[in-house]
């Protein structure tokens, strides 16, 4: 697909930025615009690419062929020490042997700036970032979380036109990731920074950035809204890399305006759109869990987007249960339940069930 998302005005651009390591292309001719105040998330899986790329906005990796473009100003072959931009590592990179205001100060010392400016705008960070009781201590008095916000604050003292986070909350454990996103966000937000940040974890990219590109390969799949990503991938491997899905493999028999079937071993797919293709082509119907019903007896009509299966575990996190239900011709696809009630019965593994969903819940992919 075309990797370029061009938006008029752009305060970050980058264009055909590649950067190779031999004959191995770590990315590969991408190009991308991001507005004032964005938050952009790169995600994708380890080796990846998408480091390589932080690192080239950053100025720590030079680009073997491409620009970076930064308010109209091209940034290049700009040393890193030159450019308006701050990054903060996943270690945090604090120095143990200041302290919290030290660590904010250090940055803004090394310009130059004179102490009453240095006290001020140390003040702001801490204020902005909850931290002022915490000014004198060191970091190894701090929880993982403060350590997290003292970079944070650290990074932004300087006011960057461009801040760029790479794991940023990969160090913290899951619940204290959780709330740190929306803590993140909101500072990120109020200060108004621009920012790019690296990212292996789906849901952080979701809850945090406004706009995600998928990567793979050292290409862009896919760029766009979280729900976009989500609800509208553009290929399998988007559908399958972002939360869970069911992929049907299968063939467009008949072709229609206003609808589709997709034939496959398990099922007929009845889907209620009409899509880019031709009858005959093999494509892949993507269901995601939470679309699909499960029942004891059959549905109405079991012609169309319906399964018969049995249970062959389940997991119960309470918010929801995930099924997952052994078809006949041995595929296992996952089914999951909201638990509306605080006594739910469900089904019990070795159960027998019909599996449905409705005819806009599907996505066909031809790639």
């Amino acid at each position: 697909m075309d990797s370029s998302a061009a938006i008029e005005n752009a305060y970050l651009s980058v264009q055909n930025l590649t950067k190779r390591f031999g004959s191995n292309a770590a990315v590969d001719n991408i190009s991308l615009d991001i507005p004032k105040g964005e938050i952009f998330a790169l995600l994708g899986s380890s080796g990846c690419g998408k480091s390589t790329l932080l690192r080239m906005l950053a100025g720590f990796e030079t680009p073997t062929e491409g620009q970076v473009i930064l308010e109209g100003r091209d940034i290049t072959r700009l040393p890193p020490f030159v450019r308006p931009i701050n990054m903060m590592f996943q270690s945090y990179a604090l120095f143990p042997h200041l302290s919290v205001f030290e660590n904010i100060a250090f940055g803004l010392r090394r310009e130059g700036k004179d102490e009453p400016f240095i006290k001020h705008r140390v003040g702001e960070m801490l204020d902005l970032t909850q931290m002022s009781s915490f000014a004198a201590r060191k970091p190894h008095q701090l929880s993982g979380g403060q350590q997290q916000r003292v970079a944070l604050a650290r990074s932004l003292a300087k006011s960057p036109q461009l801040l760029l986070l790479d794991e940023p909350l990969g160090a913290l454990d899951k619940k204290l990731r959780e709330r740190t996103q929306v803590e993140l966000v909101n500072i990120i937000r109020q200060v108004g920074v621009t920012c790019v940040m690296v990212t292996h974890d789906q849901e952080e990219a979701m809850t945090m950035a406004q706009r995600i590109a998928v990567m793979s390969e050292g290409k862009f799949l896919q760029v766009g809204s979280p729900n976009d990503i989500y609800e509208t991938p553009a290929t399998r491997f988007v559908a399958d890399f972002i939360g869970s899905v069911n992929l049907f493999e299968g063939t467009v028999t008949v072709d229609m305006p206003d609808h589709v079937h997709v034939e496959c071993e398990e099922c007929v797919h009845y889907v209620g759109h009409g899509i880019t293709g031709v009858q005959g082509m093999v494509v892949a119907v993507a269901v995601r869990p939470e679309k699909m019903t499960l029942s004891a007896a059959a549905p109405k009509q079991t012609e169309f987007n319906c399964v018969q299966g049995v249970v062959q575990n389940l997991s119960y996190f309470g918010s929801h249960t995930v099924y997952r239900i052994a078809l006949l011709t041995g595929m296992v696809i996952k089914a999951m339940i909201e638990n509306e009630r605080r006594h739910v019965d469900g089904f019990a593994a070795g159960s027998t069930v019909w599996v449905s969903w409705p005819d806009d819940a599907q996505i066909v992919l031809t790639q």
